[in-house]
């Protein structure tokens, strides 16, 4: 059984239809790169994961429990525990200004995970060593650079042991030599079997690390298959005339 399934997803803004019958399957340990023009509807679907955004039609079932069906949402207790096996990592960090590395990190797990502070404690330790952090514990957000922000936002997702991790252009508000940085986090935790979704501007990351790449227009995945497929013979003139832009 797919990890995630997704039918026939349907998202409108107003007259807009910004997801059209959108559908595909997520296997355990793949990752998956979504790349596609600007506008294509490629945050919108991943938001609608993990319901930040309300579908108008279609499911969404995460380990074969349905998030909603049919247009129908399950209730709010199901709704939290689905979602909950999914981390989510933003274009912008959405640190706390106000709190230090260590305390933004933790403060979800103290909200909602039954386990001891020195458990949570010690977690935040390892998770801010894994993303090369470990001695900014006590910083500010003010204080650090973009990359650091979110390399902490990372180590946030990943403290409330998800399943899956959902990035949206994770590296789209950096400069340009702070992006492999992040990268190189995200490709670790390819390494490591984590499930992901990728919303990317990366081709070369999204060809080195992805298993499959799903390539959106206009609200539609146009076409999906192995990275040597979508960038060495991709089916469509429109996925073409994308991937040449972006290396020219």
């Amino acid at each position: 059984m797919a990890i995630i399934e997704v039918s026939n997803l349907k998202k409108s803004f107003g007259n807009l239809d910004v997801l059209k019958d959108v559908s595909f399957n997520v296997e355990k340990n793949e990752v998956i790169a979504v790349i596609g023009p600007s506008g294509s509807g490629k945050s919108t679907m991943l938001r609608s994961l993990i319901h930040l955004e309300d579908i108008n039609g279609g499911s969404v079932a995460i380990h074969g429990d349905y998030l909603v069906k049919d247009g129908i949402y399950a209730n709010a207790a199901e709704q939290k525990r689905i979602t909950s096996k999914m981390g989510m990592v933003f274009q912008h960090f959405n640190l706390f200004p106000h709190l230090t590395v260590k305390e933004n990190i933790e403060l979800a797990p103290k909200l909602v995970k039954k386990e001891s502070a020195e458990a949570i404690s010690n977690r935040g330790k390892d998770l801010l060593a894994k993303v090369g952090l470990a001695n900014k514990a006590d910083a500010y957000p003010g204080k650090l650079s973009g990359g650091q922000k979110q390399r902490v936002a990372i180590a946030r997702a990943l403290m409330m042991n998800p399943d899956i991790m959902l990035f949206d252009e994770p590296t789209s508000a950096l400069d340009p030599e702070l992006t492999g940085e992040v990268l190189q986090v995200i490709k670790q935790l390819a390494e490591e079997n984590m499930t992901m979704l990728v919303v990317t501007h990366e081709m070369g990351f999204a060809k080195e690390v992805a298993d499959k790449i799903m390539f959106m227009d206009d609200g539609e995945i146009l076409e999906s298959g192995t990275p040597e497929q979508i960038f060495g013979n991709p089916q469509f003139d429109r996925t073409k005339s994308f991937i040449q832009s972006v290396r020219s």
